[in-house]
């Protein structure tokens, strides 16, 4: 089911324009002479993914003061905040903003911003900035 204002399927909203809402403020480099992939696992340990969950929620639940959300594919709406909480810790969700979508996942340090619209884009940024987040485009 789609929400009413919604016209693209979550199939055709993966296929859109994407930016990605992370703890890093852009994609490691191959070649990077970093750790990455240790800094990678201690962050995803339970503890440390406890509090990225807890900003990703957060980004979600002040978006959904601005926009509608649902997070059963627009079956319903605005779903209560403790709802959308327990959904993303424990699920893979699509989480539907009109034409633009968020995945998150339960064991991802990071969320995937599909379609959003300048406006739309703007807000997630300015919330996950407050939040300690990076929205950034991957390179094509």
């Amino acid at each position: 089911m789609l929400n009413p204002k919604c016209k693209k399927t979550i199939d055709e909203l993966l296929q859109t324009t994407y930016w990605i809402i992370d703890i890093l403020p852009e994609r490691v480099p191959e070649d990077s002479s970093g750790q990455y992939f240790a800094v990678e696992k201690y962050f995803l340990e339970k503890e440390q993914l406890a509090v990225i969950k807890e900003k990703h929620i957060n980004v979600v639940l002040k978006l959904n003061c601005y926009r509608r959300v649902s997070i059963d594919e627009g079956a319903t709406y605005n779903p209560s905040p403790k709802l959308v909480a327990e959904e993303i810790q424990k699920q893979y969700l699509p989480i539907l903003l009109d034409d633009a979508m968020i995945i998150s996942e339960p064991d991802n340090t990071s969320m995937t911003l599909y379609n959003p619209d300048e406006k739309l884009l703007e807000l997630v940024k300015t919330i996950a900035a407050g939040e300690g987040l990076f929205v950034w485009r991957p390179s094509l």
